[in-house]
């Protein structure tokens, strides 16, 4: 199987190297993922873009968790499952709703196990849901633009899931506590 080597902001190509020290310098680290994403730098600013557009929806912060943790979950991605549950451990995303998705079952809250059900049937499904799959959601108080938000989480998640099957991405140090396995 063909290595893929994991880039440092000063082996990336040129078109990398921007988002490769704006991530050091936000998270004190270049994440495994970035330096192998930095081999193709599209590959690199299609993550980030998708990434940004989804930070800036109108989904609150334990949402979006919900939602790349779903994706996460049906695409058995490891990688993103351990680097999500630490971002939803960093805001404060509860404990029992974190193990919920990390095992997928049921949250106790009725509008976020809506929106888990929602990102799952999205992700399983390839978009392809029935009307009452999506009035299910809707009912559940989110808008017709949230259930459109909700497909940009999924398709990052989509895109970081699939090259690190590829590419079989090693996980970094500041995620291996929060490791995972799809049982």
């Amino acid at each position: 199987m063909a290595e893929f080597k994991i880039h440092s902001i000063e082996t990336s190509p040129e078109g990398s190297k921007e988002i490769l020290s704006g991530a050091k310098k936000s998270l004190g680290f270049i994440p495994n993922l970035f330096g192998i994403m930095a081999e193709a730098p599209v590959a690199l600013k299609a993550y980030t873009g998708l990434s940004d557009a989804f930070d800036n929806s109108s989904l609150n912060p334990t949402e979006k968790q919900i939602v790349l943790l779903a994706a996460s979950y049906v695409n058995g991605c490891n990688y993103c499952m351990a680097v999500h549950t630490t971002v939803a451990q960093m805001h404060k995303v509860p404990q029992d709703l974190i193990d919920s998705l990390r095992n997928n079952k049921p949250i106790a809250n009725a509008k976020l196990e809506a929106l888990r059900k929602y990102a799952l049937a999205v992700t399983e499904k390839r978009g392809w849901l029935s009307e009452d799959e999506v009035n299910e959601f809707l009912k559940a108080g989110y808008t017709k633009a949230q259930a459109l938000e909700v497909v940009v989480g999924i398709a990052q998640k989509t895109l970081s899931n699939y090259i690190n099957h590829v590419v079989k991405t090693p996980l970094d140090d500041a995620f291996a506590p929060n490791k995972w396995d799809k049982k």
